[in-house]
């Protein structure tokens, strides 16, 4: 393994481009729950049985590699169980691995590298983090990539890409002063470009606004869901607190172009249901923080009522895969959902030009 930090060198410039989500798996990335950390409180033991139960969903699709702290590896078996399901030992500090892993980036030789770029915990919002700021590292040392290092503070929620050269984001996440104050606009893009392989930047305007741990991500809100199209969600009522910035993120959707000249293809998703767990009450937006497996979509679900209108919905979006809803209230309890605990990592092939 080695790391490419050559003046001038960017994964762009030798040829590395991260695929679309929906590009074949090798396998899927799901870090543990530690106990180093108190987000789950009381349901400590409830948000295992979640991160399991989302383990064999995709595992029914492609392989899954658990990273467990050292000492846990066998109580993660014990709730995973084994079958297309492998468990490494690594030492992390928290379970959001979209967020603080790999970014996987294919060669036009069918080479992976991996972009890394900076972790700070949201802003530093959860202490301590320099575990999980070393993460990417540990794992390109296990799996042999090659590693990128850039120079900005990113978490993998915080961007969709269609693999064609268009990466959306939002401003209210990327632009936040707790991540890279000394960056301008401008700066950023040119760096996302250059480490993700990407020619176009679409910046909506705010992700969720009760996603204050994560400043909005654009994976609660917007995710490419083929090129040109776009799942997006949306609130109709204006008492809602989130009416006037999701409007505004149609709106840009609508007047933007993607990388080939498309015009975008939304797909709406209506947010109408409320969930309570641990005397919080969260909003059950969360149905497209999910999981393009090998085949397959796993989809968060609240347990409600509205479920499965919203399964239904996610149906006619992805008619080729088989859909399966796994009850995660415990993830939004804690600040995510199921493609915020996944990352994927994508077959070795030659990569999208």
């Amino acid at each position: 393994m080695n790391d490419l930090e050559a003046a001038g060198t960017t994964p762009r410039s030798a040829g590395y481009r991260m695929p679309a989500e929906w590009w074949p798996h090798e396998c899927c990335l799901i870090a543990w729950p530690t106990v180093s950390r108190s987000c789950w409180g009381e349901y400590f033991l409830l948000a295992q049985a979640t991160y399991a139960a989302v383990a064999r969903a995709v595992a029914r699709f492609e392989p899954v590699l658990v990273i467990a702290n050292p000492g846990e590896g066998r109580n993660a078996r014990s709730y995973c169980g084994s079958d297309n399901i492998e468990i490494v030992e690594l030492p992390i500090d928290d379970s959001w691995i979209r967020d603080s892993g790999p970014n996987v980036l294919l060669g036009a030789d069918g080479r992976r590298a991996v972009a890394d770029f900076a972790f700070n915990s949201w802003g530093e919002k959860f202490l301590p983090y320099d575990k999980d700021a070393k993460i990417t590292q540990l794992l390109c040392e296990h799996f042999g990539w090659e590693r990128f290092v850039a120079p900005m503070i990113l978490e993998g929620g915080a961007f969709s890409v269609d693999g064609e050269g268009t990466l959306i984001t939002t401003e209210s996440c990327l632009l936040h002063p707790s991540r890279n104050p000394d960056l301008s606009r401008e700066k950023q893009e040119q760096i996302l470009c250059d480490f993700l392989g990407v020619d176009r930047v679409v910046w909506l305007k705010a992700g969720r606004a009760e996603a204050t741990d994560t400043d909005g991500h654009v994976d609660g809100v917007c995710h490419f869901v083929a090129p040109g199209r776009v799942i997006l969600q949306m609130v109709h009522d204006p008492a809602l607190r989130d009416f006037e910035s999701f409007r505004e993120n149609r709106r840009v959707l609508d007047e933007a172009v993607d990388e080939k000249g498309r015009s975008f293809e939304v797909l709406e998703m209506d947010r109408r249901t409320t969930f309570e767990i641990g005397g919080k009450c969260l909003a059950g937006a969360f149905y497209i923080n999910s999981y393009q497996a090998n085949g397959g979509l796993v989809v968060p679900v609240a347990g409600t009522a509205y479920d499965e209108h919203a399964l239904e919905r996610i149906r006619e979006i992805f008619p080729d895969r088989e859909v399966v809803g796994v009850p995660t209230p415990v993830l939004a309890y804690g600040g995510g959902g199921i493609h915020c605990i996944t990352q994927q990592v994508p077959m070795s092939a030659p990569g999208p030009r």
